[in-house]
Protein backbone atom coordinates (compact mmCIF):
# COMPACT_ATOMS: atom_id res chain seq x y z
CA UNK A 1 0.00 0.00 0.00
CA UNK A 2 1.34 3.44 -0.86
CA UNK A 3 1.41 6.22 1.68
CA UNK A 4 -1.77 7.93 0.51
CA UNK A 5 -3.87 5.01 -0.76
CA UNK A 6 -6.28 2.99 1.34
CA UNK A 7 -6.03 -0.83 1.09
CA UNK A 8 -8.25 -2.84 -1.25
CA UNK A 9 -10.29 -4.21 1.66
CA UNK A 10 -11.61 -0.69 2.27
CA UNK A 11 -13.11 -0.65 -1.20
CA UNK A 12 -14.80 -3.99 -0.57
CA UNK A 13 -16.22 -2.65 2.69
CA UNK A 14 -17.51 0.50 1.01
CA UNK A 15 -19.26 -1.53 -1.69
CA UNK A 16 -20.78 -3.83 0.94
CA UNK A 17 -22.20 -1.09 3.18
CA UNK A 18 -23.19 1.55 0.62
CA UNK A 19 -25.52 3.35 0.44
CA UNK A 20 -25.46 4.15 4.15
CA UNK A 21 -24.99 7.60 5.68
CA UNK A 22 -23.21 6.37 8.81
CA UNK A 23 -20.16 5.00 6.96
CA UNK A 24 -16.92 6.73 7.94
CA UNK A 25 -13.82 6.11 5.81
CA UNK A 26 -11.21 8.66 6.73
CA UNK A 27 -7.42 9.01 6.52
CA UNK A 28 -5.17 10.25 9.35
CA UNK A 29 -2.14 12.23 8.17
CA UNK A 30 0.67 14.17 9.84
CA UNK A 31 4.24 14.81 8.65
CA UNK A 32 4.31 12.00 6.12
CA UNK A 33 2.63 9.50 8.43
CA UNK A 34 -0.59 7.89 7.25
CA UNK A 35 -3.30 5.70 8.74
CA UNK A 36 -6.79 4.88 7.48
CA UNK A 37 -9.95 4.21 9.48
CA UNK A 38 -13.16 2.48 8.43
CA UNK A 39 -16.16 2.17 10.78
CA UNK A 40 -19.86 2.86 11.22
CA UNK A 41 -20.34 5.90 13.44
CA UNK A 42 -23.78 4.78 14.66
CA UNK A 43 -22.34 1.75 16.50
CA UNK A 44 -18.87 3.03 17.46
CA UNK A 45 -18.06 4.92 20.66
CA UNK A 46 -16.70 8.19 19.29
CA UNK A 47 -15.06 9.32 22.53
CA UNK A 48 -13.21 6.03 22.96
CA UNK A 49 -12.12 6.14 19.32
CA UNK A 50 -10.82 9.68 19.79
CA UNK A 51 -8.88 8.87 22.97
CA UNK A 52 -7.65 5.42 21.92
CA UNK A 53 -6.79 5.87 18.24
CA UNK A 54 -6.99 9.37 16.79
CA UNK A 55 -5.28 11.36 19.56
CA UNK A 56 -2.37 8.91 20.00
CA UNK A 57 -1.76 8.95 16.23
CA UNK A 58 -1.02 12.67 16.26
CA UNK A 59 1.12 12.30 19.38
CA UNK A 60 3.30 9.45 18.09
CA UNK A 61 6.69 10.23 16.57
CA UNK A 62 6.50 7.60 13.81
CA UNK A 63 4.24 5.17 12.01
CA UNK A 64 6.18 2.29 13.54
CA UNK A 65 5.53 3.59 17.04
CA UNK A 66 1.81 3.98 16.35
CA UNK A 67 1.68 0.48 14.84
CA UNK A 68 3.34 -0.98 17.93
CA UNK A 69 0.90 0.95 20.10
CA UNK A 70 -2.15 -0.43 18.22
CA UNK A 71 -0.76 -3.97 18.45
CA UNK A 72 -0.52 -3.66 22.23
CA UNK A 73 -4.16 -2.59 22.77
CA UNK A 74 -6.22 -5.14 24.74
CA UNK A 75 -9.30 -4.62 22.55
CA UNK A 76 -7.47 -5.62 19.35
CA UNK A 77 -8.45 -8.87 17.64
CA UNK A 78 -7.09 -10.66 14.60
CA UNK A 79 -8.61 -9.60 11.29
CA UNK A 80 -10.92 -12.48 10.27
CA UNK A 81 -12.15 -13.59 6.86
CA UNK A 82 -13.95 -11.07 4.69
CA UNK A 83 -17.45 -12.41 5.48
CA UNK A 84 -16.92 -12.28 9.24
CA UNK A 85 -15.22 -8.88 8.92
CA UNK A 86 -18.40 -7.42 7.43
CA UNK A 87 -20.35 -8.69 10.46
CA UNK A 88 -17.86 -7.28 12.97
CA UNK A 89 -17.79 -3.87 11.28
CA UNK A 90 -21.60 -3.71 11.47
CA UNK A 91 -21.36 -4.62 15.18
CA UNK A 92 -19.07 -1.69 16.06
CA UNK A 93 -15.50 -2.74 15.29
CA UNK A 94 -13.04 -0.29 13.71
CA UNK A 95 -10.66 -1.33 10.92
CA UNK A 96 -7.32 0.49 10.96
CA UNK A 97 -4.71 0.35 8.16
CA UNK A 98 -1.12 1.40 8.95
CA UNK A 99 1.37 0.86 6.15
CA UNK A 100 0.82 -2.71 4.93
CA UNK A 101 -0.80 -3.83 8.18
CA UNK A 102 -4.49 -3.86 9.09
CA UNK A 103 -5.86 -4.06 12.62
CA UNK A 104 -9.34 -4.54 14.07
CA UNK A 105 -10.35 -2.84 17.33
CA UNK A 106 -13.44 -3.45 19.43
CA UNK A 107 -14.79 0.06 20.11
CA UNK A 108 -18.50 -0.76 20.20
CA UNK A 109 -21.01 1.76 21.50
CA UNK A 110 -23.19 -0.10 23.98
CA UNK A 111 -26.29 1.63 25.33
CA UNK A 112 -28.07 -1.39 26.82
CA UNK A 113 -25.47 -2.36 29.41
CA UNK A 114 -27.53 -1.53 32.48
CA UNK A 115 -28.06 -4.42 34.88
CA UNK A 116 -31.73 -5.37 35.10
CA UNK A 117 -33.70 -6.11 38.26
CA UNK A 118 -35.09 -9.61 38.73
CA UNK A 119 -38.63 -9.66 37.34
CA UNK A 120 -39.49 -13.23 36.30
CA UNK A 121 -37.99 -14.96 39.36
CA UNK A 122 -38.15 -12.59 42.33
CA UNK A 123 -36.95 -13.78 45.75
CA UNK A 124 -36.87 -12.27 49.23
CA UNK A 125 -33.34 -13.48 49.89
CA UNK A 126 -30.47 -13.77 47.45
CA UNK A 127 -29.36 -11.45 44.63
CA UNK A 128 -31.87 -8.83 43.54
CA UNK A 129 -30.04 -7.91 40.33
CA UNK A 130 -30.32 -9.93 37.15
CA UNK A 131 -28.25 -9.76 33.95
CA UNK A 132 -27.81 -7.16 31.23
CA UNK A 133 -28.82 -6.97 27.59
CA UNK A 134 -25.14 -6.54 26.72
CA UNK A 135 -23.49 -9.96 26.48
CA UNK A 136 -20.10 -8.73 27.75
CA UNK A 137 -21.69 -7.29 30.90
CA UNK A 138 -23.61 -10.54 31.49
CA UNK A 139 -20.41 -12.58 31.17
CA UNK A 140 -18.74 -10.20 33.62
CA UNK A 141 -21.59 -10.69 36.13
CA UNK A 142 -21.26 -14.48 35.88
CA UNK A 143 -17.47 -14.43 36.24
CA UNK A 144 -17.71 -12.16 39.26
CA UNK A 145 -19.80 -14.87 40.96
CA UNK A 146 -17.77 -17.87 39.77
CA UNK A 147 -14.05 -17.34 40.32
CA UNK A 148 -12.77 -20.56 38.81
CA UNK A 149 -10.16 -20.94 36.05
CA UNK A 150 -12.09 -23.91 34.67
CA UNK A 151 -14.93 -21.59 33.59
CA UNK A 152 -14.85 -21.48 29.80
CA UNK A 153 -16.42 -18.97 27.40
CA UNK A 154 -16.83 -19.88 23.73
CA UNK A 155 -18.19 -17.58 21.03
CA UNK A 156 -20.51 -19.27 18.53
CA UNK A 157 -21.40 -17.96 15.07
CA UNK A 158 -24.99 -18.80 14.14
CA UNK A 159 -26.22 -18.44 10.58
CA UNK A 160 -29.18 -16.07 10.99
CA UNK A 161 -29.92 -12.67 9.50
CA UNK A 162 -29.21 -10.66 12.67
CA UNK A 163 -25.74 -12.23 13.21
CA UNK A 164 -26.15 -11.78 16.96
CA UNK A 165 -23.26 -12.71 19.21
CA UNK A 166 -23.84 -16.00 21.07
CA UNK A 167 -21.57 -17.36 23.79
CA UNK A 168 -21.45 -20.68 25.61
CA UNK A 169 -20.34 -20.73 29.25
CA UNK A 170 -19.54 -23.94 31.09
CA UNK A 171 -17.15 -25.40 33.64
CA UNK A 172 -14.59 -27.35 31.66
CA UNK A 173 -13.99 -29.76 34.55
CA UNK A 174 -17.65 -30.51 35.27
CA UNK A 175 -19.51 -30.30 31.96
CA UNK A 176 -19.75 -33.45 29.87
CA UNK A 177 -17.85 -32.97 26.55
CA UNK A 178 -20.52 -34.93 24.65
CA UNK A 179 -23.19 -32.59 26.00
CA UNK A 180 -21.20 -29.53 24.87
CA UNK A 181 -20.89 -31.02 21.37
CA UNK A 182 -24.65 -31.60 21.25
CA UNK A 183 -25.37 -27.99 22.22
CA UNK A 184 -22.97 -26.68 19.55
CA UNK A 185 -24.51 -29.00 16.97
CA UNK A 186 -28.02 -27.78 17.79
CA UNK A 187 -26.95 -24.15 17.51
CA UNK A 188 -25.23 -24.69 14.17
CA UNK A 189 -28.19 -26.64 12.76
CA UNK A 190 -30.81 -24.03 13.62
CA UNK A 191 -33.36 -23.80 10.85
CA UNK A 192 -34.51 -20.23 11.39
CA UNK A 193 -33.68 -16.98 9.60
CA UNK A 194 -33.93 -14.83 12.73
CA UNK A 195 -34.15 -14.91 16.52
CA UNK A 196 -34.10 -11.95 18.88
CA UNK A 197 -34.00 -13.25 22.46
CA UNK A 198 -33.25 -16.21 24.69
CA UNK A 199 -36.91 -17.24 24.68
CA UNK A 200 -36.98 -17.09 20.89
CA UNK A 201 -33.86 -19.26 20.62
CA UNK A 202 -35.19 -21.70 23.23
CA UNK A 203 -38.18 -22.40 21.01
CA UNK A 204 -35.89 -23.55 18.19
CA UNK A 205 -33.69 -25.61 20.54
CA UNK A 206 -36.61 -27.75 21.75
CA UNK A 207 -36.71 -31.31 20.43
CA UNK A 208 -40.13 -30.73 18.93
CA UNK A 209 -41.93 -27.57 17.84
CA UNK A 210 -45.18 -28.80 19.37
CA UNK A 211 -43.90 -29.96 22.75
CA UNK A 212 -45.43 -28.41 25.83
CA UNK A 213 -42.47 -29.14 28.06
CA UNK A 214 -39.27 -27.29 27.10
CA UNK A 215 -35.93 -29.11 27.07
CA UNK A 216 -34.04 -26.00 28.17
CA UNK A 217 -34.69 -23.27 30.71
CA UNK A 218 -34.67 -19.48 30.37
CA UNK A 219 -33.51 -17.64 33.48
CA UNK A 220 -32.41 -14.17 34.52
CA UNK A 221 -30.85 -15.00 37.89
CA UNK A 222 -27.02 -15.11 38.25
CA UNK A 223 -27.29 -17.41 41.30
CA UNK A 224 -29.31 -19.98 39.35
CA UNK A 225 -26.69 -19.81 36.59
CA UNK A 226 -23.85 -20.47 39.05
CA UNK A 227 -25.67 -23.42 40.63
CA UNK A 228 -26.17 -24.96 37.19
CA UNK A 229 -22.55 -24.35 36.21
CA UNK A 230 -21.52 -26.33 39.27
CA UNK A 231 -24.00 -29.00 38.16
CA UNK A 232 -22.13 -29.39 34.87
CA UNK A 233 -24.64 -27.65 32.63
CA UNK A 234 -24.13 -25.30 29.69
CA UNK A 235 -25.27 -21.66 29.67
CA UNK A 236 -26.16 -19.99 26.37
CA UNK A 237 -26.00 -16.18 26.24
CA UNK A 238 -27.45 -14.06 23.43
CA UNK A 239 -26.42 -10.48 22.85
CA UNK A 240 -29.39 -8.15 23.32
CA UNK A 241 -31.27 -10.47 25.70
CA UNK A 242 -31.27 -10.06 29.51
CA UNK A 243 -31.95 -13.79 29.91
CA UNK A 244 -29.85 -16.90 29.30
CA UNK A 245 -30.65 -20.48 28.36
CA UNK A 246 -29.67 -23.41 30.59
CA UNK A 247 -29.29 -26.89 29.08
CA UNK A 248 -29.88 -29.71 29.77
CA UNK A 249 -32.75 -29.55 32.26
CA UNK A 250 -35.08 -32.02 33.93
CA UNK A 251 -38.69 -31.61 35.05
CA UNK A 252 -37.75 -30.99 38.67
CA UNK A 253 -35.56 -28.02 37.70
CA UNK A 254 -38.70 -26.11 36.75
CA UNK A 255 -40.14 -26.69 40.23
CA UNK A 256 -37.08 -25.39 42.09
CA UNK A 257 -36.75 -21.84 43.36
CA UNK A 258 -33.54 -20.14 44.38
CA UNK A 259 -35.31 -19.29 47.62
CA UNK A 260 -34.95 -22.97 48.59
CA UNK A 261 -31.19 -22.49 48.95
CA UNK A 262 -31.49 -19.56 51.36
CA UNK A 263 -33.65 -21.19 54.07
CA UNK A 264 -33.06 -23.92 56.62
CA UNK A 265 -33.83 -27.43 55.36
CA UNK A 266 -37.19 -27.78 57.15
CA UNK A 267 -38.53 -24.50 55.73
CA UNK A 268 -37.23 -25.37 52.25
CA UNK A 269 -38.85 -28.82 52.45
CA UNK A 270 -42.15 -27.26 53.51
CA UNK A 271 -42.17 -24.81 50.58
CA UNK A 272 -41.18 -27.53 48.11
CA UNK A 273 -44.00 -29.81 49.28
CA UNK A 274 -46.41 -26.87 49.15
CA UNK A 275 -45.27 -26.16 45.59
CA UNK A 276 -45.93 -29.72 44.42
CA UNK A 277 -49.34 -29.74 46.12
CA UNK A 278 -50.12 -26.57 44.18
CA UNK A 279 -48.92 -28.22 40.94
CA UNK A 280 -51.24 -31.21 41.34
CA UNK A 281 -54.08 -28.95 42.48
CA UNK A 282 -54.00 -26.73 39.42
CA UNK A 283 -53.72 -29.74 37.08
CA UNK A 284 -56.25 -32.13 38.61
CA UNK A 285 -58.81 -30.11 40.61
CA UNK A 286 -61.00 -28.86 37.69
CA UNK A 287 -61.15 -32.36 36.16
CA UNK A 288 -61.86 -33.98 39.53
CA UNK A 289 -64.79 -31.58 40.05
CA UNK A 290 -66.28 -32.63 36.71
CA UNK A 291 -65.69 -36.33 37.39
CA UNK A 292 -67.23 -36.23 40.86
CA UNK A 293 -70.28 -34.15 39.96
CA UNK A 294 -71.18 -35.69 36.60
CA UNK A 295 -69.88 -39.28 36.72
CA UNK A 296 -68.77 -40.51 40.12
CA UNK A 297 -70.51 -38.61 42.94
CA UNK A 298 -70.29 -41.76 45.10
CA UNK A 299 -66.59 -41.02 45.65
CA UNK A 300 -67.56 -38.15 47.95
CA UNK A 301 -69.16 -38.40 51.37
CA UNK A 302 -72.94 -38.24 51.19
CA UNK A 303 -73.08 -34.88 52.97
CA UNK A 304 -70.46 -33.35 50.65
CA UNK A 305 -72.12 -34.80 47.56
CA UNK A 306 -75.46 -33.30 48.58
CA UNK A 307 -73.80 -29.92 49.25
CA UNK A 308 -72.22 -29.90 45.80
CA UNK A 309 -75.48 -30.96 44.16
CA UNK A 310 -77.40 -28.29 46.09
CA UNK A 311 -74.93 -25.62 45.01
CA UNK A 312 -75.54 -26.50 41.35
CA UNK A 313 -79.31 -26.11 41.58
CA UNK A 314 -80.34 -23.69 38.86
CA UNK A 315 -77.15 -24.03 36.77
CA UNK A 316 -78.53 -24.76 33.28
CA UNK A 317 -75.65 -26.81 31.79
CA UNK A 318 -73.30 -29.66 32.75
CA UNK A 319 -70.36 -29.17 35.08
CA UNK A 320 -67.91 -29.53 32.15
CA UNK A 321 -69.29 -26.39 30.49
CA UNK A 322 -69.32 -24.64 33.87
CA UNK A 323 -65.64 -25.37 34.47
CA UNK A 324 -64.65 -24.53 30.89
CA UNK A 325 -66.51 -21.23 31.12
CA UNK A 326 -64.72 -20.17 34.30
CA UNK A 327 -61.28 -21.40 33.16
CA UNK A 328 -61.66 -19.44 29.94
CA UNK A 329 -62.32 -16.17 31.75
CA UNK A 330 -59.57 -16.91 34.27
CA UNK A 331 -57.11 -17.28 31.38
CA UNK A 332 -58.37 -14.00 29.94
CA UNK A 333 -57.79 -12.24 33.28
CA UNK A 334 -54.31 -13.76 33.56
CA UNK A 335 -53.40 -12.68 30.05
CA UNK A 336 -54.81 -9.20 30.65
CA UNK A 337 -52.74 -8.82 33.81
CA UNK A 338 -49.56 -9.41 31.78
CA UNK A 339 -50.50 -7.09 28.92
CA UNK A 340 -51.91 -4.11 30.83
CA UNK A 341 -49.63 -1.36 32.20
CA UNK A 342 -48.39 -2.15 35.71
CA UNK A 343 -50.20 0.85 37.19
CA UNK A 344 -53.64 -0.57 36.35
CA UNK A 345 -53.09 -4.32 35.80
CA UNK A 346 -53.58 -5.49 39.40
CA UNK A 347 -56.61 -3.24 39.99
CA UNK A 348 -58.30 -4.07 36.70
CA UNK A 349 -57.89 -7.85 37.01
CA UNK A 350 -58.89 -7.92 40.70
CA UNK A 351 -62.04 -5.86 40.10
CA UNK A 352 -62.79 -7.85 36.94
CA UNK A 353 -62.49 -11.15 38.81
CA UNK A 354 -64.70 -10.01 41.68
CA UNK A 355 -67.40 -8.65 39.38
CA UNK A 356 -67.28 -11.72 37.15
CA UNK A 357 -67.50 -14.18 40.05
CA UNK A 358 -70.31 -12.31 41.83
CA UNK A 359 -72.36 -11.79 38.68
CA UNK A 360 -71.92 -15.38 37.51
CA UNK A 361 -73.13 -16.85 40.81
CA UNK A 362 -76.06 -14.45 41.12
CA UNK A 363 -77.15 -15.25 37.57
CA UNK A 364 -76.90 -19.00 38.38
CA UNK A 365 -74.43 -19.51 35.56
CA UNK A 366 -71.95 -21.19 37.94
CA UNK A 367 -72.14 -22.55 41.46
CA UNK A 368 -70.49 -21.07 44.54
CA UNK A 369 -68.28 -24.15 44.86
CA UNK A 370 -67.07 -23.57 41.31
CA UNK A 371 -65.87 -20.09 42.28
CA UNK A 372 -63.88 -21.59 45.16
CA UNK A 373 -62.33 -24.23 42.88
CA UNK A 374 -61.34 -21.73 40.17
CA UNK A 375 -59.81 -19.40 42.77
CA UNK A 376 -57.80 -22.32 44.21
CA UNK A 377 -56.65 -23.34 40.71
CA UNK A 378 -55.59 -19.79 39.82
CA UNK A 379 -53.64 -19.36 43.06
CA UNK A 380 -52.00 -22.80 42.69
CA UNK A 381 -50.83 -21.98 39.18
CA UNK A 382 -48.79 -19.04 40.45
CA UNK A 383 -46.77 -21.14 42.93
CA UNK A 384 -44.87 -22.69 40.00
CA UNK A 385 -41.52 -20.82 39.93
CA UNK A 386 -40.71 -21.06 36.19
CA UNK A 387 -43.10 -19.58 33.63
CA UNK A 388 -42.49 -22.22 30.96
CA UNK A 389 -43.90 -24.97 33.19
CA UNK A 390 -46.75 -22.72 34.30
CA UNK A 391 -47.84 -22.23 30.68
CA UNK A 392 -47.60 -25.98 30.02
CA UNK A 393 -49.76 -26.76 33.06
CA UNK A 394 -52.45 -24.33 31.91
CA UNK A 395 -52.75 -26.21 28.61
CA UNK A 396 -52.53 -29.70 30.11
CA UNK A 397 -55.43 -29.19 32.51
CA UNK A 398 -57.64 -28.41 29.48
CA UNK A 399 -56.68 -31.75 27.89
CA UNK A 400 -57.45 -33.55 31.14
CA UNK A 401 -60.76 -31.71 31.34
CA UNK A 402 -61.76 -32.99 27.90
CA UNK A 403 -60.75 -36.58 28.78
CA UNK A 404 -62.72 -36.36 32.02
CA UNK A 405 -65.81 -34.95 30.27
CA UNK A 406 -65.75 -37.92 27.87
CA UNK A 407 -64.84 -40.79 30.20
CA UNK A 408 -65.23 -39.57 33.77
CA UNK A 409 -62.73 -40.56 36.46
CA UNK A 410 -61.29 -43.26 34.17
CA UNK A 411 -60.54 -40.60 31.55
CA UNK A 412 -58.82 -38.45 34.18
CA UNK A 413 -56.60 -41.36 35.24
CA UNK A 414 -55.80 -42.34 31.64
CA UNK A 415 -54.97 -38.74 30.72
CA UNK A 416 -52.72 -38.28 33.74
CA UNK A 417 -50.91 -41.57 33.10
CA UNK A 418 -50.48 -40.52 29.46
CA UNK A 419 -48.80 -37.27 30.54
CA UNK A 420 -46.43 -39.21 32.81
CA UNK A 421 -45.60 -41.57 29.94
CA UNK A 422 -44.82 -38.66 27.63
CA UNK A 423 -42.48 -37.16 30.23
CA UNK A 424 -40.87 -40.55 30.84
CA UNK A 425 -39.97 -40.89 27.16
CA UNK A 426 -38.67 -37.32 26.93
CA UNK A 427 -35.05 -36.26 27.36
CA UNK A 428 -32.95 -33.10 27.30
CA UNK A 429 -29.64 -33.59 25.48
CA UNK A 430 -29.73 -37.25 26.47
CA UNK A 431 -30.62 -36.65 30.13
CA UNK A 432 -33.93 -38.37 31.11
CA UNK A 433 -36.58 -35.70 31.72
CA UNK A 434 -37.88 -37.37 34.90
CA UNK A 435 -34.47 -38.16 36.33
CA UNK A 436 -34.52 -37.73 40.11
CA UNK A 437 -32.00 -34.98 41.00
CA UNK A 438 -30.38 -36.86 43.88
CA UNK A 439 -30.03 -40.14 41.92
CA UNK A 440 -26.86 -38.92 40.18
CA UNK A 441 -23.83 -36.81 40.97
CA UNK A 442 -24.48 -33.08 40.95
CA UNK A 443 -21.39 -32.40 38.84
CA UNK A 444 -21.74 -35.26 36.38
CA UNK A 445 -25.04 -35.56 34.56
CA UNK A 446 -25.85 -38.97 33.20
CA UNK A 447 -25.62 -38.92 29.44
CA UNK A 448 -26.82 -41.39 26.89
CA UNK A 449 -25.21 -40.75 23.53
CA UNK A 450 -28.33 -40.87 21.43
Amino acid sequence: MTGQQAPAIFEDLSEQFKPSDDIIQTPLQIKGQYAFLFYLKSVVDGNTLQQTVIKPFFEMASEEGFESYIQSLPNRIEVPSKEKLFILISAGFVLIAIGDQTFLLDIRLVKDNEIQDTIMEPTIHGPQKALSEDIEVSINIIRQRYHNPSLKVEDIMVDDLSNRAISLIYDGERANPEMIKKVKKQLKNLNTPLFQSAGDLQHFLNNSKFTLFPTSMVTERPDRIVYNLVGGKVIILIDGSPNVIIAPVIFFDFMSSMEDNYHVSIVSLFTIVLRYIGLFTCILLPSMYVAMTSYNPDILRVELALTVAGGRIGVPYPSFVEVLFMLFFTELLTEASMRLPKAVSSTATTVGGLILGTAATEAALVSNIMIIIIAAVAISTFVIPINELSFAVRVIRLFLLVYTALFGMVGLLIGFIGIVMVLTNKDSLGVPYLQIPWMGKSDELRMDNR
